[in-house]
């Protein structure tokens, strides 16, 4: 179960703007709340803190912050990062009731070695990610889906994901999430050379 992690978070000055480029400078991200009983608030907090966080936690943790001496569940909304740099830009916070369902999006992260990859087909996975409702408390970090068993020729849809009482998957139950195809379809266009490579290739 994804505890709730607290950070620790300063108001911060929105003018100038050049505030904003100070603050980086010093391994701070500037950041806004917003939600159930918190009025927009433009914070900040270290970088380091929160990248270390994100990593230990999962983007659907709850995270819990003291601003001005009113408590706030929140989770992470939006995180804009810079493509060069990869340090975090600007992030928002959304405020959450914590008795109230919410919908995020959640990864969907595929286990095991497919019956059909070894036979020589190729896993392919169409979606990444589907959007669960849940209380803020009951989001997973990750949904997994074994493919042990999948042969070539099957698929796995939305629909096959195990029940779970802590959360409800949203997106439609008819999509398919990964599917395992026979190799021709994967390398028609390729050289005749390159296929035993493609077969033989371990999959991920």
């Amino acid at each position: 179960l994804v505890m709730s992690v607290s950070l620790e978070v300063s108001k911060r000055e929105v003018r100038p703007r050049s505030l904003r480029n100070k603050l980086r400078h010093e391994g701070k991200v500037p950041a806004i709340v917003y939600g159930y009983n918190v009025e927009s608030t433009p914070i900040s907090f270290d970088g380091q803190t929160f990248s270390k966080l994100l990593r230990e936690n999962g983007a659907n943790a709850v995270v819990t912050m003291d601003i001005d001496g009113n408590k706030a569940n929140t989770l992470v909304h939006k995180v804009q990062t810079n493509t060069f740099t990869n340090h975090f830009e600007h992030v928002e916070f959304l405020s959450v009731n914590m008795s109230e369902e919410t919908e995020v999006e959640t990864e969907i992260v595929l286990i095991g070695e497919a019956a059909g990859a070894k036979s020589g087909g190729v896993l392919a996975q169409n979606l990444y990610t589907v959007l669960v409702s849940a209380t803020p408390d009951n989001l997973p970090e990750r949904i997994e889906v074994d493919v042990t068993n999948l042969d070539l020729g099957d698929s796995i849809t939305v629909a096959d994901l195990p029940e779970n009482n802590e959360y409800k998957v949203v997106t439609d139950s008819e999509e398919q999430i990964a599917a395992v195809v026979a190799p021709a379809e994967e390398t028609e266009t390729t050289d005749v050379a390159s296929e035993p490579e493609v077969i033989g290739s371990p999959e991920e």
